[in-house]
This record gives structure tokens, C-alpha cells and sequence, in this order.
């Protein structure tokens, strides 16, 4: 999945595949998960809030099924 890079102290790079509704998150500390049935409505509003950080504790963490990827 192809993933664009961000500016945050807790995430490097955001990816999102429609087809899937698969939100794929790298964090600063390499890992990378995945989060299943995220409505696209979800990844653009994470993509233009003011901080990654808290939008994913908010509105990511513990909502959707994760696995970790790599």
C-alpha cells in the first residue's frame, strides 16, 4: 500500500486503500499496522486534523480491528 509521508511526532506515514476501507498507519518507530473497515470519511478527516496524535487515540485506536504488519 502506498503511504504519504506526514508531519508528527507519533506517525510517519498514512496510507489508505478504498477498495479494502484499509487504513495502513507507520509510526516513527517503524511499525506498521493496519485497520480494517475504516470509513474513508475517517481517513480524510485524520489526514486534515491538526494533530495525527490525538485524532488517532481518539478516533483509531481500540475502533477498528488491527493488525501489525511490520
Amino acid at each position: 500500500m502506498n503511504r504519504e509521508s506526514v508531519q508528527s511526532s507519533m506517525i510517519a506515514s498514512i496510507g489508505y486503500e478504498t477498495e479494502t476501507s484499509t487504513l495502513e498507519i507507520e509510526f516513527n518507530s517503524g511499525a506498521v499496522w493496519q485497520y480494517y473497515d475504516v470509513p474513508e470519511s475517517i481517513y480524510y478527516d485524520m489526514m486534515n486534523s491538526g494533530s495525527l496524535g490525538k485524532f488517532f487515540h481518539s478516533n483509531i485506536k481500540g475502533q477498528y480491528r488491527e493488525v501489525q504488519v511490520g
